[in-house]
């Protein structure tokens, strides 16, 4: 039983082998040649009970082969090529997108590096400012006990000042009128 293939349709032969081309749809017709792997082929009709396929190879010869050796796809001898080129530019592009990544990674580095060195030079700052805040508040602490205690010392000195007046006043006004001499009473009744 043979099927008609309705349009002619393009197929290739398998990258597996090479394939006898028979003058019939089995083995037990005349072989014409061979049909190398990866030929493009134009597909005629296929015998499915035999598991042949007429077709028309690139030399113009038409023939049948045995249809397992019949592919959509394209064979690797076309492939090939597109494939080399394509991994070259992946590669290409790999490379590139490396040396980017590389020169990104450098860049963030570097940019790292400086950050730290701030961050480092920020935090000495902070700790030299807390060293000098705290002696600066230990400094002003001492300066205030100090002003308290003069303050204190200064009203005491005018406390012992103004004892010291009162108490020479209080002698003075006790000891004067002894040293001046009296006069004495004139019964004139003036007086």
């Amino acid at each position: 039983m043979t099927a008609q293939v309705h349009a002619q349709q393009v197929r290739y032969i398998s990258d597996d082998l090479f394939t006898y081309m028979h003058r019939g749809p089995s083995t037990q017709f005349k072989i014409m040649g061979s049909v190398d792997a990866g030929t493009k082929v134009t597909l005629l009709e296929v015998n499915k009970e035999s598991g042949f396929s007429k077709v028309i190879d690139d030399r113009g010869r038409t023939g049948w082969v045995k249809s397992d050796f019949i592919s959509n796809q394209v064979g690797l001898k076309e492939r090939l090529p597109k494939l080399e080129k394509e991994l070259t530019e992946v590669k290409k592009a790999l490379a590139n997108a490396k040396q980017s990544s590389d020169e990104r990674n450098a860049a963030l580095q570097s940019s790292l590096e400086n950050r730290t060195e701030q961050i480092t030079d920020l935090e000495d700052r902070n700790t030299k400012l807390n060293d000098l805040l705290s002696s600066s508040q230990s400094e002003i602490r001492e300066l205030r006990a100090k002003l308290d205690t003069q303050a204190d010392d200064l009203l005491m000195r005018w406390f012992t000042y103004g004892g010291m007046v009162a108490g020479g006043g209080l002698l003075f006004g006790l000891v004067l009128p002894h040293l001046i001499p009296r006069r004495k009473k004139r019964n004139n009744g003036w007086a």
